[in-house]
């Protein structure tokens, strides 16, 4: 891999057995660590016959030929994907508090596992990266079977590397003279060790600032502040909670986050001075839904950002603002992600949203979480609910925050480069 050095490759390890390896190569490459949380979907009754895979940010592959194989119907895919969605978020919990997600955006990434064979969890987690903005995505493992290195795996990969190609091949644990289990405690402890590999610091992204005015009307008048990154793939549209403001510190450390990974963001006040004085303003959904709409109209006017697709990010009530703002603008918004959010707010609006929704909710805000999974349940669109364990309503908590601000970054990356393909031709 030392060819790859000049490129200042990140470096980024499948949990938990990719881990050790990688950080031998994040070493030999004086290169920046980070992890890819990647869960495999098992077949019904051969655990270890990989039928798929899900990642962060949302993505789910199916094999078609290893699911038909292993005759597994809807019922069983959709139990087994929820068994294994819970580990998977259960790992990102207990992992990003010591490894946070870096900054992908036009990166090369190296991406370490201990070894290839169907490929599920290697395609998952490199469609997962590319999301996050990575560029180009190498797939590095000790150990594989011949036939990986004939054809590509998927687009998402651009080569992989392997010094051993063994022929039967059989499995991968049988090339290692230890292949004994590495646990979450082991795990834990390399990525403290490695936290620090590669000395990099954050990669500056070169953006334009300005602020900008949103008009409603002949008398309203409200202000924005617009950051547009070089080479801007999106625009988010933020919606911020009641008594909060464009000046909202969380929704401003998500913005920094999407700006890294290449969106352009708008954040503004939904109500002027005199009307966010009224408390009842706060809560009027449909107000500030139609605010969200005519900022998102009057930006896609502008000849910098008229092609761009468009995500709302909300938090709290704006949450139910950007719901029914999505719900509003008939299908030109690509994707929604709520942070803390009260989605049952929009609860008339919620059957009409078609955009990719992200309910991300902390794990000791009980009573928002029940609201969440209820208006969930009145979606049609493609809709996930993520529990960040231990959080409370604001993700106070170090770590928390960054987790959000990364699963945003993956969901938007998603869904506003192309639909999901769940299936690989």
């Amino acid at each position: 891999m030392k060819a790859f050095a000049e490129e200042r490759p990140v470096v980024v390890g499948m949990p938990r057995g990719g881990v050790p390896v990688a950080i031998e190569v994040a070493k030999a490459l004086g290169a920046p660590f980070d992890i890819a949380v990647v869960r495999k979907l098992g077949a019904p009754g051969q655990s270890e016959f990989a039928i798929g895979a899900i990642a962060e940010g949302g993505i789910m592959i199916v094999q078609p030929a290893a699911r038909e194989m292993s005759g597994a119907s809807d019922e069983q895919l959709a139990r087994i994907v929820r068994k294994e969605r819970a580990e998977l978020e259960r790992r990102a919990n207990v992992y990003r508090a010591e490894c946070p997600m870096r900054d992908l955006n036009g990166r090369t990434v190296i991406l370490v596992d201990d070894g290839l064979a169907t490929g599920s969890t290697a395609i998952a987690a490199a469609r997962s990266l590319r999301a996050r903005g990575a560029e180009k995505v190498i797939l590095a493992v000790p150990v594989c079977p011949p036939e990986s290195l004939e054809q590509p795996l998927d687009d998402s990969i651009e080569r992989v590397v392997c010094p051993f190609t063994p022929s039967p091949f059989f499995g991968v644990g049988l090339w290692f003279r230890d292949f004994e289990q590495v646990g979450d405690d082991a795990v834990i402890g390399m990525l403290r060790e490695a936290v620090d590999l590669g000395g990099e610091g954050p990669v500056e992204v070169p953006v334009s600032a300005e602020q900008v005015e949103i008009r409603e009307g002949a008398g309203v008048r409200l202000l924005g502040d617009l950051t547009i990154p070089e080479h801007a793939r999106g625009l988010i549209v933020f919606a911020h909670g009641s008594g909060s403001s464009r000046t909202s510190p969380r929704n401003q450390m998500v913005a920094r986050t999407l700006n890294h990974s290449g969106f352009a963001t708008l954040l503004f006040d939904l109500l002027d001075p005199v009307e966010a004085d009224d408390p009842r303003n706060t809560f009027d959904i449909p107000l500030l839904g139609r605010r969200l709409v005519v900022a998102t109209e009057q930006m896609l006017q502008r000849s910098d950002l008229a092609q761009l697709p468009v995500g709302l990010f909300g938090a709290s009530t704006g949450a139910a603002a950007a719901l029914w703002a999505s719900a509003e603008l008939e299908g030109r918004v690509s994707a929604v992600v709520s942070r803390g959010g009260r989605p049952d707010l929009a609860m008339e609006r919620l059957e009409k949203v078609t955009a990719p929704t992200l309910l991300i909710v902390g794990g000791e805000d009980h009573t928002v979480i029940g609201l969440n999974r209820a208006a969930a349940h009145r979606m049609f669109c493609p809709t996930e609910i993520l529990i960040v364990e231990g959080a409370g309503h604001l993700f106070e908590q170090p770590g928390q925050l960054e987790r959000v601000a990364g699963e945003a970054a993956g969901w938007f990356g998603i869904h506003m480069r192309e639909r999901v393909t769940h299936e690989l031709g």
